[in-house]
């Protein structure tokens, strides 16, 4: 039956069906995306438990549990200096539920290894920073060094007599120290070891002379008395270490520009929907504003701080520029 010699009354009954067919898939459309989260999200960290990246994490995720009413764990990867925890998260799926634990050595990894099996850019979705910490110079108690001034002359009176330890090679620490030695103009060792531990070891029993460490790792023994802290990295003296200058404030010709901090930031997968980046932005942003956890964070040495995605990705651009000139100034050796 063609439509000309069709009824009236069945041509309306298709018209009519046709228009339900077009409203139900309108309805479909305009159908609001699944509320987020509805299971519970992972942060994965590339260090073991009880050091500072999991420490702010895990205060983190308690904040991010109690505001989405879903449980935020942190789950730890150790290994390969970072490797393990991004390539894991690299490959998961973008939906929000798998989110890493970044920091500074993440931007300049691609200079520190001969390859990667992700882009430390590409492969993932910024979310936010969390927070900056710094490092400080820091000698033994009877130590006969007060200044940045008086490190600097020693090492330049005797080289051999003076250097510098931190903990592994290509680490943040390690790398800082090598940009102050390279600024100062003093070409003394730069000793790795395995732990802050060992460091911390190393300096009580004058194996070496002065470290360079996190405000975290060796802020317990400044304020015991059993180390004391030269000067600090960071551009502007600690509200907790008032008393401590900066490098920069030395005097010492060469360092007058001198900075050096690391970060922590929170990214997901690459491709992870924009409104799940937001979401996640926000609930981060919310955690960082909690007065018990941003005194968290100051107590561990950390100054507490969101951001935007961009500036997250910002950051790591700058750093990356910035640690690939160090890395290659101090000839380490990919591994």
């Amino acid at each position: 039956m063609t439509l000309s010699t069709t009824p009236w009354w069945r041509r309306g009954q298709r018209l009519a069906a046709a228009l339900l067919g077009l409203s139900m898939l309108n309805v479909v459309q305009a159908a609001p995306a699944p509320a987020f989260p509805v299971k519970p999200i992972r942060i994965v960290v590339g260090f073991g438990p009880g050091g500072l990246g999991d420490t702010v994490t895990r205060a983190l995720a308690q904040k991010m549990s109690e505001s989405t009413g879903q449980s935020v764990v942190v789950e730890n990867a150790p290994g390969a200096g970072g490797i393990t925890a991004a390539s894991t998260v690299a490959r998961a799926a973008p939906d929000g539920y798998t989110l890493l634990l970044v920091s500074g050595q993440n931007a300049f990894s691609p200079y520190l290894f001969k390859s990667l099996p992700y882009d430390p850019v590409q492969s993932f979705s910024m979310i936010s920073t969390i927070g900056t910490f710094h490092f400080l110079l820091v000698v033994d108690k009877d130590s006969p060094l007060k200044t940045v001034d008086d490190l600097v002359v020693a090492a330049r009176n005797d080289p051999a007599r003076v250097n510098i330890g931190t903990i592994s090679v290509g680490s943040a620490q390690h790398l800082s120290a090598s940009l102050f030695s390279t600024m100062a103009r003093i070409p003394v060792p730069i000793v790795p070891f395995k732990s802050t531990g060992e460091v911390i070891g190393a300096l009580r029993g004058r194996n070496v002379q002065v470290a360079m460490e996190t405000v975290t790792g060796v802020l317990g023994q400044v304020k015991g008395g059993a180390l004391r802290a030269i000067a600090t990295s960071s551009t502007q003296r600690l509200s907790f270490l008032p008393d401590v200058p900066t490098i920069a404030e030395s005097g010492v010709p060469g360092l007058a520009a001198y900075e050096s901090d690391s970060w922590n930031g929170i990214v997901a997968p690459a491709n992870t929907p924009r409104e799940i980046v937001a979401r996640l932005n926000q609930e981060i942003v919310k955690a960082l504003q909690s007065p018990d956890l941003r005194q968290r964070f100051i107590d561990l040495g950390i100054e507490p701080g969101s951001s935007t995605p961009e500036a997250l990705k910002a950051v790591f651009e700058k750093d990356a520029r910035k640690w690939r000139t160090v890395i290659e100034q101090a000839q380490i050796e990919k591994q």
